[in-house]
C-alpha cells in the first residue's frame, strides 16, 4: 500500500508540474520557485491559510491570494494550508491548487480535515466504514492512509438493496464504484456476517438517508456486526442506558463546519450540518441526553486541538526543511487566516500550544463571514487574504510587503 501511495503521490504531483510550467507559464513558475535574496534572519514566525473563503471561492481564486502566498514563498516565509475541506487525497488537492493558484505546493505544507486519521494506526488492518465524498474518492484516500479493508455504504447497498429502498434509484451508479463486501450480512450467523470496527465521516454525505441508516445499524449493533442489535440498547441499570456498551465501532466526524463558502452568494450547509441531523436521528432514537444517553464520538478538523496540534506540528517539519542547514529560533508567532469564525478563529484562539507557540487570528470578508460581528471575536479582520498578510508582515515589522498586481 505505501508503494501504491507512493507512486499515486508522485504521478499526481509530475501531472500537475506539467500542466502548469507550460512555456507560457515558465517565467512566473521559475520566478516563483526563486528564493529571497534579502539580508534578514529566517523569520520567527508563520502563517496558516484556510482555502475556500480565503484563497478560492468555489473554483475561482480570490484576488491577491496568488500575490499573498508567492511573496511568502519568495521571502522564504513558512506556511501551510490548513482547511476543513476533504474527500480527495492530499497529493490530488494539491495538484489542483497549484494548477488554479499558479504556485508551487507541496504535501508537505498541507492539513485536510481527514489528514490526521493517517495517524490513526489502531484500523489500519480492521475493518471500517468510511462515509462521503463524491464517488468512491474517500475510499482510495483511506488506503492511502494505509487502511486494509475499507469498507462504503455504495458496497452494502449493491449487495443489500432492501438496506435502503429509498435510494433504489441510485442503483446504477453506486454500481460503478462499488467493491465486494469482505463478508455478507448473515443476521443468522453473526460470527460469519459483516463487522465494522469504526466508523469515519471523511467528507460530505451525498446520499444522507442511506449513510445514516448504516450507521445507525452500527451504533445500535452487537460488536459492530451488521444484522445484529445489541441486547444492552436501553437498559437503564447500565451505564449510558445500555447503549454503546457492547463494542460497537467508534464514531469519527470530519470537518465539523455548519456552513462553508460555495459559488453561491450565500454560505452552504457543510459537513457539519450532517453531524447535527445524525445526533438528532440518535436523540430521537435513544432519547438522548434527557435520558442520559451520550453519542460518543471523536471530532477532527477545524476548531479542534487535534488538528491544530498535528498542524503545528506540520507546520514545524515544514519550516526545518525549509531552513535546512540554517540556525533558526524557535517558532514564536502563527498567524490563522481564515473566513469563519465558528472553525478558523475559534480554533486559533482556543488553541494552547505544547512548544509555547502563540497563534493569532486574521477574519477575512471573503467568504462565511461578510458582516456584522463575529462570534469569536479575532485578533483583526480585513477586507481578503492580501490584506492580512500585509498587516500581519507589518505587526512583525518586516522590511518589505507584497505588491498587488
Amino acid at each position: 500500500m505505501a508503494t501504491l501511495k507512493t507512486r499515486y503521490s508522485i504521478l499526481l504531483h509530475q501531472q500537475a508540474r506539467r500542466r502548469w510550467c507550460q512555456p507560457n507559464a515558465l517565467r512566473a513558475c521559475s520566478r516563483s520557485l526563486q528564493t529571497s535574496t534579502s539580508d534578514h534572519h529566517p523569520s520567527d514566525f508563520a502563517f496558516a491559510f484556510d482555502i475556500d473563503g480565503v484563497l478560492l471561492r468555489s473554483h475561482d481564486p480570490i484576488p491577491g491570494a496568488r500575490e499573498a502566498l508567492s511573496f511568502l514563498q519568495a521571502q522564504k516565509i513558512p506556511f501551510i494550508l490548513l482547511t476543513n475541506g476533504g474527500g480527495k487525497h492530499e497529493s490530488e488537492r494539491v495538484a489542483e491548487l497549484m494548477d488554479k493558484l499558479q504556485i508551487p505546493l507541496d504535501t508537505s505544507m498541507f492539513v485536510q480535515s481527514h489528514t490526521p486519521f493517517a495517524d490513526l494506526e489502531q484500523y489500519k488492518d480492521k475493518t471500517i466504514l468510511v462515509v462521503g465524498g463524491e464517488e468512491d474518492k474517500c475510499r482510495h484516500v483511506a488506503n492511502a492512509y494505509g487502511f486494509k479493508s475499507v469498507v462504503t455504504p455504495a458496497d452494502i447497498m449493491v449487495q443489500y438493496p432492501s438496506i435502503w429502498p429509498f435510494s433504489s434509484q441510485f442503483l446504477d451508479y453506486y454500481q460503478e464504484t462499488a467493491d465486494p463486501l469482505p463478508s455478507p450480512i448473515d443476521a443468522a450467523n453473526p460470527e460469519g456476517s459483516l463487522k465494522v470496527d469504526a466508523i469515519f465521516v471523511y467528507n460530505d454525505p451525498r446520499d444522507w438517508g442511506l449513510d445514516a441508516t448504516i450507521i445507525l445499524d452500527l451504533l445500535l449493533s452487537r460488536s459492530g456486526i451488521m444484522g445484529t442489535v445489541s441486547p444492552k440498547n436501553n437498559n437503564p441499570d447500565l451505564p449510558n442506558r445500555g447503549y454503546l456498551q457492547e463494542g460497537q465501532p467508534h464514531l469519527y466526524y470530519s470537518n465539523p463546519d455548519l456552513w462553508w463558502a460555495a459559488k453561491f452568494h450565500l454560505p452552504r450547509l457543510g459537513q457539519g450540518a450532517f453531524r447535527e441531523a445524525l445526533e438528532g436521528l440518535w436523540t430521537a432514537v435513544t432519547g438522548g441526553e434527557k435520558k442520559g444517553v451520550t453519542l460518543q464520538k471523536t471530532l477532527i478538523g477545524k476548531p479542534y486541538h487535534m488538528t491544530y496540534d498535528f498542524a503545528e506540528r506540520k507546520l514545524i517539519k515544514h519550516r526545518e526543511d525549509l531552513f535546512s542547514g540554517t540556525e533558526t529560533n524557535p517558532l514564536r508567532q502563527v498567524y490563522m487566516i481564515g473566513d469563519n469564525p465558528e472553525s478558523d478563529i475559534r480554533g486559533g484562539n482556543s488553541f494552547r500550544s505544547p512548544l509555547g507557540t502563540k497563534w493569532s487570528t486574521i477574519l477575512v470578508k471573503t467568504g462565511v463571514h461578510q458582516t456584522g460581528h463575529p462570534a469569536w471575536e479575532p485578533t483583526t479582520i480585513t477586507k481578503d487574504v492580501y490584506e492580512a498578510v500585509k498587516w500581519a508582515l507589518h505587526r512583525e515589522s518586516w522590511p518589505v510587503s507584497p505588491q498587488r498586481n
